[in-house]
């Protein structure tokens, strides 16, 4: 039995659900920056259902590769390509279509709580987020714009702007813009690590915007959007926002463009663009962290 859950924890992709946490902290950083207040309880509630929200994503984004065939032909990385669980047959694709549904219903049953407790505000970032698990895998792969922002609004507005929600029991433009640098660096993380999986992901039948547009011009792309994550972080900065301690953000700059640099001289290069995978991770996580600790600082 212990072997078995642990099997269906590898499943989840728990190493990648470190993000989920981060949002949530950005989240609830913003509202504590606006109240001077911190509901522990409904934050770790909140917490609850996004982790569960990131598994469901990850469990069932892995049983539609498996069954359409895709895992066949990619090579998995520590990025990309899946959790390998299916392929190898260390769970069946029932169990990780039975564990899918199991925790995006306890994440259906955490927003159901908070639309008793709050009021039905919350369906504006929470139907939105419940619809990008269910349609994500099987259609928002198949366009190219919602691919790219499908995963910076599950884990910007809908993450960072339900959390302040809840917490707050209202929306403010403030969380808002503090949502936009993780929902950049989001759909930019999803947006690289789709590199390795290209020329499978094209065989299956999936339409994003790197098999539209290639590795090149989605190399600008990326540069990009890492661009706009932090003129955000200034402008939100500048405009009042956003405290001025939001600008330790900033920190991370340095690695960004090093990673930027890497990605526009090596994207065709498998092997040299994997560290640069890891390093896009690092800043990814700890650029929102570090713009969490500025609005608590503040």
């Amino acid at each position: 039995m212990r072997g078995s859950l642990t099997l269906y924890i590898q499943e989840t992709r728990p190493q990648f659900l470190i993000l989920t946490p981060v949002c949530c902290l950005v989240g609830a950083a913003a509202a504590y920056w606006k109240t001077g207040t911190l509901n522990l309880l409904y934050l770790l509630i909140a917490l609850a259902g996004g982790l569960a929200a990131h598994a469901a994503v990850n469990v069932l984004n892995d049983y539609h590769d498996y069954i359409s065939g895709l895992d066949q032909h990619t090579t998995p990385t520590a990025f990309s390509g899946g959790s390998g669980m299916l392929p190898a047959g260390l769970i069946t694709a029932k169990s990780a279509l039975v564990l899918g549904l199991l925790t995006l219903a306890t994440t259906v049953a955490v927003g159901l709580y908070f639309l008793l407790v709050r009021g039905p505000g919350l369906l504006l970032v929470g139907l939105p987020g419940i619809l990008l698990i269910i349609l994500y895998t099987r259609y928002i792969t198949r366009s190219p714009l919602l691919c790219l922002l499908a995963p910076g609004l599950g884990f910007g507005p809908c993450m960072v702007l339900g959390t302040s929600y809840v917490l707050q029991g209202a929306y403010d433009l403030n969380s808002l813009a503090a949502s936009l640098i993780p929902g950049f660096l989001v759909s930019n993380l999803l947006l690289l690590n789709q590199f390795p999986d290209i020329e499978a992901d094209r065989i299956a039948g999936r339409r994003h915007l790197l098999v539209l547009l290639g590795k090149g011009k989605c190399a600008l792309v990326y540069s990009a959007l890492v661009l706009m994550t932090y003129i955000s972080i200034v402008l939100t900065v500048t405009t009042g926002l956003l405290p001025a301690p939001a600008l330790l953000a900033l920190v991370t700059l340095p690695l960004a463009v090093k990673t930027v640099g890497g990605v526009l001289k090596n994207n065709e290069q498998l092997s040299a663009l994997i560290p640069l995978l890891g390093k896009n991770v690092a800043f990814t996580l700890i650029t929102p962290f570090l713009l969490a600790v500025g609005l608590f600082l503040a």
